[in-house]
């Protein structure tokens, strides 16, 4: 059995704040990921995250004035989904494998699990706590297993 985890790294970049004009710093380290790369039978495949913009949080009451603290970054994470959805392609096409559990919640990836089970391989859903699963994701899935979290 193997572990494939999909994410991205933080953000790391300056940008220029929406009131003030000033510049603000992301920075973060994404050494867990390389940890968790490390681990046996862990495969990590990174995609990135990009900056969007910031996006009003909250509008402020007179006699305050707007201000930096009234938006929030906006990140929109890019090509993990390409990835999952090529490495379900991959492992159905070898017919090495039997099921592929996936931890998602994303519908981008209706066509691959569809694509699986065409290829006889069943697709388990894992729902987490009480995390939603969109109904769309359910049809295309063989089970539904939930996970407590402790």
């Amino acid at each position: 059995m193997r572990i494939l985890y999909y994410d991205c790294a933080p953000y790391n970049g300056t940008q220029t704040l929406p009131v003030s004009g000033e510049s603000k710093t992301f920075s973060s380290s994404g050494a867990w990921l390389q940890q968790l790369a490390e681990r046996p039978l862990f495969a990590v495949r990174i995609g990135q995250l990009k900056f969007r913009g910031f996006a009003l949080d909250s509008v402020p009451t007179p006699p305050n004035p707007l201000s930096d603290a009234n938006f929030r970054p906006v990140f929109q994470q890019k090509g993990v989904d390409m990835r999952i959805g090529l490495d379900i392609a991959t492992y159905s096409a070898a017919t090495r494998i039997d099921r592929i559990a996936l931890v998602v919640g994303d519908t981008d990836l209706v066509p691959a699990m569809k694509h699986a089970r065409r290829a006889g391989i069943q697709v388990v859903l894992v729902q987490v706590a009480a995390y939603h699963i969109a109904p769309e994701l359910k049809r295309h899935a063989d089970f539904v297993r939930s996970v407590p979290l402790p």
